[in-house]
């Protein structure tokens, strides 16, 4: 019950303050033109429209590291030794 006592007050206060709201943008000329804005799209403008610029980069460029420098031999040794290459035929059943 003392929660109501807070809530009620709160909301009252909220709706009279939408209510201000409402009014002030009635007298600041908020709802005069309500078809200007639709109409405002379909008018073409008179210049193009402009590209943006690209956007300038801030990081220098750098290059990856060199890869191991590994001869085919050395590739062809490894894989006819069946380096790293689990056959599945040692397993204990």
């Amino acid at each position: 019950m003392t929660g109501l006592t807070f809530l009620i007050p709160v909301a009252l206060g909220l709706g009279l303050l939408g209510l201000v709201a409402f009014f002030w943008a009635l007298r600041s000329g908020q709802f005069d033109d309500l078809d200007g804005a639709a109409a405002r799209i379909l008018i073409e403008d008179d210049e193009p429209h402009r590209q943006a610029p690209a956007p300038v980069l801030t990081t220098p460029l750098t290059t990856p590291p060199a890869a191991q420098d590994v001869s085919g031999a050395q590739i062809g040794a490894q894989i006819g030794a069946g380096a790293g290459v689990d056959r599945g035929g040692d397993r204990a059943a």
